[in-house]
């Protein structure tokens, strides 16, 4: 599974470690996760991502 970084502040979503915090499980791939997910620092959308 690919990681995604913030374009905005640099955060990096690992599929690996998922955003409990924002109900997203570990070894969620970042397709999977609910299309209004923000960045869990800077609260951008998912648009603002890019896979690594």
């Amino acid at each position: 599974m690919d990681e995604c970084i913030c374009t905005v502040c640099g955060y990096t979503y690992d599929p690996a470690q998922g955003d409990p915090d924002s109900g997203v499980e570990p070894g969620t791939p970042f397709k999977d996760i609910a299309a209004d997910w923000v960045c869990p620092v800077c609260g951008a959308t998912k648009e603002e991502f890019e896979a690594q």
